[in-house]
């Protein structure tokens, strides 16, 4: 009895240090780049969103609404649109590339059951927006919008909001020395002049974003 006491306890006790071991060694990737977030268009704070935390664009603070982090904003400025480069020294232009089946036909690639592939492949690299061109080597090919992302921001930071639909966007400073942040937004679920649920995805110019957050919603 004593010896399966002791066999038990070392069992236990080298368990417990491999535990130690790897979240030591295997540490949490804090940065969430993708996630679930609702939209109110009635709401202060979530009328926008950032893409920085997947939290709302706006905080009260001494009793006052201020702006936090907006990327992306639902209703604010026009009726059931989405709307970029809201901050003052912010500038954007967004995309609708159409729904998953509408990416499918158009580019030719085998979807899953969930139609998730369009939205999951859709990337940066080289300076080129790519969609997925072959499922089963995971190869990419240009979209067609690629060309007008990069240009002018004039006149298209904002369009209307359709369900079901992925919208591709890019951000940047209005001096043009910041960074420029890309992302990516499915459209879940809608009521006109009330909310948008979306799914969103932070992308890095030739690097694949990974997904950390696996599904629920937080916001």
């Amino acid at each position: 009895m004593k010896v399966t006491t002791h066999f038990f306890f070392i069992v236990v006790l080298f368990i417990g240090f491999a535990q130690i071991a790897m979240s030591q060694i295997i540490p949490p990737n804090p940065i969430t780049v993708t996630g679930i977030a609702t939209m109110y268009a009635r709401d202060p704070l979530t009328q926008s969103l950032c893409f920085g935390d997947g939290g709302p664009g706006g905080l009260f603070q001494d009793g006052i609404a201020k702006n936090r982090c907006s990327d992306l904003n639902f209703n604010s400025y026009i009726a059931n649109a989405f709307k970029v480069g809201v901050e003052g020294n912010r500038k954007g232009v967004i995309l609708d590339l159409g729904t998953a089946e509408e990416l499918k036909a158009k580019y030719g690639f085998t979807e899953t059951v969930g139609n998730g592939q369009a939205f999951a492949s859709i990337d940066i690299r080289n300076g080129k927006a790519q969609i997925l061109k072959d499922y089963k080597t995971g190869d990419l090919q240009d979209l067609v919008e690629s060309t007008s992302l990069f240009e002018s921001f004039k006149n298209r930071e904002s369009i209307p909001v359709k369900v079901g639909h992925i919208y591709l966007i890019r951000s940047t400073g209005r001096d043009d020395k910041d960074p420029e942040m890309y992302a990516k937004v499915l459209v879940l679920a809608y009521t006109p002049s009330e909310s948008v649920t979306v799914r969103w995805q932070l992308m890095t110019d030739g690097q694949r974003a990974q997904i950390t957050d696996p599904a629920s919603p937080s916001h």
